[in-house]
């Protein structure tokens, strides 16, 4: 065996160790683990890399989506690539122009995305559920030759996507046809049906442009992070391969839907990078259809976020069939992790959880734990390849003085995925992007054994008679109350003076002083929250993060 391959079979072996479920395939990478995008080649395109490189491999007999009852081969997901790439092409498109998939986590989402890398386009992702008024502004922003999508979401953007080729794929739920014919001429089904396979195809560069990812707009309109065809290829590499030991035999289920990186990264591309199985589900993920998708599909890999957690364990408490038993390791990003969830989440179900955090700036996960080293409350350590500083919040470059040990100050990241900027937007850009390196905008600090400790945005601190206080540790302080279900704690003004306000969803009654009292006893005074209001629920965006903006003030 080769020193490669020896490598490789430790690595998965060492993540499968005392877990559930067989002992792994061999698997016969198609390149090594990248210590520097050196090894990489110029000519590179990402569809290779994900897709066509299984057939090269003799994977091409594997299976890559699961739908319900329905399974489609890496060759079968391949052919309707490349019909797809051709499609684009004879619709006149041409490399380096944009295609605009709204869809939900359905398989044609995969030869769409696929095709149009392969004939040299950009992706650009967007939620089918999203205001009309905002798809149409997107489309408009990144001016889309392209919208694969709906027939309802097709009908309501109407005159918006006037001048554009507009490919149409049925709404379907899990158990119906993906690549049912629609009754329109745009249909894709019926377009791939009549479109040869592309023999041939633009190359690319490994630094042409190859999808665009929006950010979550928290401060402000989504904006496009430009990445090119390496930067996906090295996170895979050095953060899916090599941190978590994705493997061959692994079965993704997700919680985040596919247009956001995050669930694109973990249930598309990294499962397709080793020959694995992406399982999809289209409806919206409450916690009994998550519940059925791990059970259905026997998941080995669920990509989740914090607040789909304690759903699962509250559907649980109330006698709901959660069978968790298949998965050998659970993520989580997005949002942060409370470590009284994570501790709840242990203690009943056992399942490893990696809580890591990246961005649309980087791509993906840049700091995790992981197998063998998680620290609850903290984000690990930083995945090889990319190099970590935390500086003063005023720090101009990443070439200031770090702050000391064990103190806050701002997230500053360097690593190959990093995107080369935002499209339309210099001036962010040049706050942003310095070079290799990316200015987060998150606070952290760092412990004497090197983990990485997340205190929220360096815009959301709250200075509180004269002090700091970390929104995230008044919120964990409260969620370890048994009566409180969700809580988020935000700034107010009153006569002139910021006070903290907590805005809660509770299990059960309890009252206002209890849960002030509550956080007294358990935190500096000062940190305790001023006002309690209680809501139903917490207002989330399409990515499961809390929107701070419509909580009431």
């Amino acid at each position: 065996m080769s020193d490669l391959l020896l490598q490789k079979a430790v690595s998965c072996n060492e993540s499968w160790h005392g877990r559930k479920g067989p002992p792994p395939l061999t698997i016969r990478p198609a390149r090594p683990i990248l210590a520097g995008m050196e090894a990489l080649p110029t000519s590179f395109n990402l569809a290779d890399y994900y897709l066509f490189d299984r057939l090269a491999e003799g994977a091409g007999g594997r299976t890559a989506l699961r739908f319900g009852e329905r399974a489609w081969t890496y060759a079968e997901v391949a052919d309707r690539s490349r019909r797809m790439a051709a499609a684009y092409a004879a619709a006149g498109l041409h490399p380096g122009e944009r295609v605009y998939l709204v869809l939900a986590d359905v398989p044609p989402f995969a030869w769409a995305f696929f095709g149009a890398l392969k004939a040299g386009l950009v992706v650009t992702l967007g939620n089918p559920l999203t205001p009309t008024a905002t798809l149409a502004d997107v489309v408009d922003y990144v001016d889309a030759r392209a919208v694969v999508t709906t027939p309802a979401v097709a009908a309501e953007l109407g005159a918006a996507l006037a001048g554009r080729a507009v490919f149409l794929v049925p709404d379907a739920g899990t158990f119906d046809d993906p690549e049912a014919p629609v009754a329109d001429a745009r249909c894709l089904a019926t377009t791939l049906a009549a479109t040869p396979p592309a023999t041939t195809t633009p190359a690319t560069h490994r630094d042409s442009p190859a999808i665009w990812l929006f950010t979550s707009g928290s401060t402000g309109r989504p904006k496009a992070a430009m990445h090119c065809h390496r930067d996906f290829a090295f996170n895979t590499e050095v953060y899916a391969k090599k941190t978590l030991g994705w493997a061959a035999e692994d079965v993704g289920v997700s919680v985040p839907r596919l247009f956001f990186g995050y669930a694109t990264g973990t249930n598309l591309m990294f499962p397709f990078a080793v020959g694995g199985c992406a399982a999809l589900f289209s409806e919206k993920p409450t916690p009994e259809r998550v519940a059925w998708a791990v059970a259905y599909y026997r998941a080995t890999v669920l990509t989740n976020v914090p607040t789909l957690m304690a759903k699962l364990l509250e559907a649980d408490a109330e006698g709901a069939d959660v069978d968790l038993t298949s998965l050998r390791f659970c993520l989580s990003a997005g949002e942060a992790l409370p470590p009284a969830l994570l501790e709840r989440w242990l203690a009943r179900f056992g399942v490893p959880v990696y809580d890591g955090i990246g961005s649309a700036e980087m791509f993906h996960i840049y700091l995790t734990n992981r197998p063998g080293d998680v620290r609850g409350g903290a984000l690990g350590r930083p995945v090889e390849g990319y190099t970590l500083r935390i500086l003063p919040a005023d720090a101009e470059g990443p070439g200031a003085e770090p702050v000391p040990t064990g103190e806050l100050g701002v997230l500053w990241v360097r690593g190959d995925s990093v995107a080369q900027g935002y499209w339309l937007d210099r001036d962010t850009s040049w706050q942003t992007f310095h070079g290799h390196w990316c200015r987060t905008g998150d606070l952290f600090r760092v412990d004497e054994d090197g983990y990485y400790w997340f205190s929220g945005r360096a815009d959301a601190l709250l200075k509180v008679a004269g002090q700091w206080v970390s929104p995230l540790e008044v919120e964990d302080c409260l969620l370890r109350h048994p009566a409180v279900r969700e809580a988020a704690v935000i700034g107010v003004e009153r006569g002139g003076l910021m006070l903290t306000r907590a805005v809660v969803a509770v299990r059960t009654p309890v009252s206002a002083e209890e849960l002030q009292d509550w956080v007294k006893d358990r935190l500096a005074r000062y940190k305790y929250p001023r006002e309690v209001v209680f809501v139903d629920a917490l207002p989330r965006g399409d990515r499961g993060k809390v929107d701070r903006g419509a909580l009431p003030r």
